[in-house]
C-alpha cells in the first residue's frame, strides 16, 4: 500500500508572512508530499500572544497566503479544540494507518524540542525537518549538535530543508504595521489588504 506523505507545518502565523510561505513551499517539494497541513495554534505553550489576537482572524490570512496552492490544507484542528496547542496531541488527531507524517521546525524548535510536550512520543510519530531562517554561523554548530545529541539519544534524524532563509519575524511586521510602514512586499498581497481592511496590529497591546 502506498503511503500517504503529509506535511504538518504549525505557528502562531501571526501574521503568515512571505518566509513562511517560502519554507512551506520547499517542504511540500523536498519531502515531497501530498499534502501539506498549515495549522494556526489556538494558544502556543512557549510563546506569549498579543492580547488583542484573535485566533480566527490567523486562520483567515493563512488561507488568504496560500489560496490556489494545490495540496495545502489550511486546518483549525488546534483552534478548535481550543486551549494549549501541544504538538503530540495534533499528531495524534491526524495519525492514520495510511500515512507518512512530517514535521517542519525552525530554528528555535530543533533547539529546545526536547523541552516539548510528550516529545519522545513525538519523535516516533513523525519524521523532523527543519529550515533555517537566519544566516548565523554561530547557531549552525548549536543546530548540528543538538541534532546530533538527539541521534544519539534516541535515534531519530532531523532532516534539513534546503531555501535561502527569509530573515522576517511576524513581531517585526506588526512593529512596521503600527509604524505605518507599507507591509506589501513581507506578505502575500491578501493578507496585507486583510491586515488593512480588519485594522490589525495598529495598537500595541500586552
Amino acid at each position: 500500500m502506498d503511503m500517504l506523505r503529509v506535511g504538518i507545518y504549525g505557528g502562531t502565523f501571526a501574521p503568515i508572512h512571505n518566509g513562511h510561505v517560502a519554507a512551506a513551499k520547499a517542504f511540500m517539494e523536498q519531502m515531497k508530499l501530498d499534502y501539506l497541513f498549515i495549522i494556526p495554534t489556538y494558544l502556543p505553550p512557549h510563546k506569549q500572544v498579543d492580547a488583542s489576537d484573535d485566533p480566527l482572524y490567523r486562520l483567515k490570512m493563512c488561507e488568504l497566503a496560500f489560496e490556489g496552492v494545490d495540496g495545502v490544507v489550511i486546518s483549525d484542528v488546534e483552534i478548535a479544540r481550543g486551549g494549549k496547542s501541544y504538538t503530540y496531541d495534533t499528531l495524534k488527531e491526524l495519525q492514520r494507518p495510511d500515512t507518512r507524517l512530517f514535521l517542519l521546525c525552525g530554528t528555535d524548535m530543533v533547539l529546545t524540542f526536547d523541552q516539548w510536550y510528550r516529545f519522545e512520543d513525538i519523535f516516533k510519530m513523525c519524521y523532523p525537518t527543519y529550515v533555517r531562517r537566519e544566516n548565523d554561523p554561530f547557531l549552525t554548530k548549536r543546530i548540528v549538535a543538538k541534532i546530533g545529541e538527539y541521534y544519539e539519544k534516541y535515534g531519530v534524524m532531523f532532516r534539513r530543508i534546503v531555501t535561502d532563509p527569509i530573515e522576517l519575524t511576524s513581531t517585526e511586521i506588526r512593529r512596521a504595521v503600527r509604524e505605518g510602514k507599507d507591509i506589501s512586499h513581507l506578505v502575500p498581497q491578501g493578507v496585507a489588504d486583510f491586515i488593512r481592511e480588519n485594522g490589525l496590529y495598529r495598537e500595541e497591546h500586552v
